[in-house]
């Protein structure tokens, strides 16, 4: 086992998880927290934890680590998974760790893997301006055999390094092109769009193999999901496991949890690859899955990053194998409509739903202005549900998306 996990990043309900579990830690993170871990006892190395780059100096933060015995680093958050992978490069004494870690932030870099491997992916190129945007797009209506007059195909732009949708753009047309993306998107991602159902799946991995899958069912992404999925996902986990551990081969991932988002085609019969992630995924699915399978989905995340750990040690962090819950956890991120809000409003219907369980919404402590939204960023808190029937589940979750809660 690990003498000390090294937390990459400020998460509360992780460090909670870590203090519950009596497991040696450290959180490392901006200077900012560190009065924060001071006052509640919290093993705290303050560090400023910038974009990596040729500049980073993972051998200063491994000496700061000594004290602790830190030899195993766990990314919590899309920022820091290269300075775990510099990091755990170094405990392993392995580089390919922090390759494997650049190949997670640069969307380029992992179709380019996940295409070589036999992951079937749409058409994609690196771009540097909206010259090369338009040359692609005359590719790819090519590639689909659009017609003179018929519509564009479409496609999307994203950041090689963001999380979640920050910075994309979906392209339907090729006005779309001047009027959406500026010099400032630039270098970037452009791939064709994938048709079919989305959703992701949390796989841990030890040694290589998958030891626990989650399929996360996305009624709309970036607003609600639910665990375990319906059927119609769940009959295809057989094929889903499948492919994770493919791309798991094929990613040369050895510890660990990926966040790997899929499309189902509209036969049904393949998986499309979008991308992947190694860090706690968005959308409170972790505490979803802990909710749904009843266990403690976030110190599982951590401790699945030690190659010390053997089989049978790490079973007790997780559910028995082949264990299917029966009722369904699932929720609502509720994002302000655009404007002035000055109160919360909790409609009776919801206080009524029996599938309904809680919410962490609070009242707001005055008029306040809602501007944009980043990504999917910035939500003001969850409604949450629990219930047997996917599709009831679905049917509020749509319905609950929409409801306005601060008016």
């Amino acid at each position: 086992m690990a003498k000390c996990f090294a937390l990459m990043g400020w998460s509360l309900p992780v460090i909670e998880s870590m203090q519950k579990s009596g497991l040696p830690y450290v959180v490392v993170s901006f200077p900012e927290f560190g009065s924060y871990a001071k006052e509640h006892d919290i093993p705290f190395v303050g560090y400023k934890l910038d974009e990596f780059g040729s500049h980073s100096n993972s051998l200063e933060l491994i000496e700061l680590l000594k004290p602790f015995n830190a030899d195993v680093a766990v990314p919590l958050y899309e920022e820091t998974v290269e300075w775990a992978g510099a990091l755990n490069s170094i405990y392993r004494d392995d580089p390919r760790v922090l390759n494997r870690a650049f190949l997670f932030r640069n969307k380029a870099m992992m179709k380019r893997k996940a295409l070589l491997g036999g992951l079937r992916v749409g058409l994609f190129e690196e771009v540097h301006s909206r010259e090369q945007v338009h040359k692609f797009l005359d590719r790819l209506n090519e590639a689909e055999l659009q017609l003179p007059g018929e519509d564009d195909a479409w496609f999307h732009a994203k950041p090689f390094a963001a999380a979640g949708t920050v910075g994309h753009h979906f392209i339907k047309s090729r006005d779309d092109i001047d009027r959406k993306m500026s010099i400032r998107d630039f270098p970037c991602l452009v791939e064709s769009h994938l048709s079919g159902k989305e959703f992701s799946c949390e796989a841990f991995i030890n040694n290589g193999k998958v030891r626990f899958l989650n399929i996360t069912e996305y009624v709309k992404l970036g607003y609600s999901n639910f665990i375990p999925a319906g059927p119609e996902l769940e009959d295809k986990r057989e094929m889903i496991q499948n492919e994770v551990q493919k791309m798991v081969d094929i990613f040369g991932i050895e510890y660990g949890m990926v966040h790997p988002e899929f499309f189902v085609s509209d036969d049904g019969k393949h998986l499309n690859f979008g991308e992947v992630a190694c860090r706690i995924p968005g959308g409170h699915i972790l505490e979803l899955c802990g909710q749904a399978y009843g266990f403690d989905a976030l110190l599982a995340f951590v401790v699945s990053h030690d190659p010390n750990m053997s089989d049978e040690e790490l079973d007790k962090y997780f559910p028995p194998r082949g264990y299917m819950p029966d009722k369904r956890f699932g929720n609502v991120m509720v994002f302000p409509k655009r404007g002035q809000i000055s109160r919360l409003e909790i409609p009776e219907e919801l206080l009524e739903e029996p599938y309904y369980l809680d919410n962490n919404l609070v009242e707001p402590m005055g008029p306040q202005k809602i501007g944009d939204r980043e990504g999917f960023g910035n939500h003001f808190g969850t409604v949450n549900f629990a219930g047997e029937d996917p599709q009831r589940m679905r049917e509020l979750l749509k319905h609950y998306e929409d409801v306005p809660f601060y008016v």
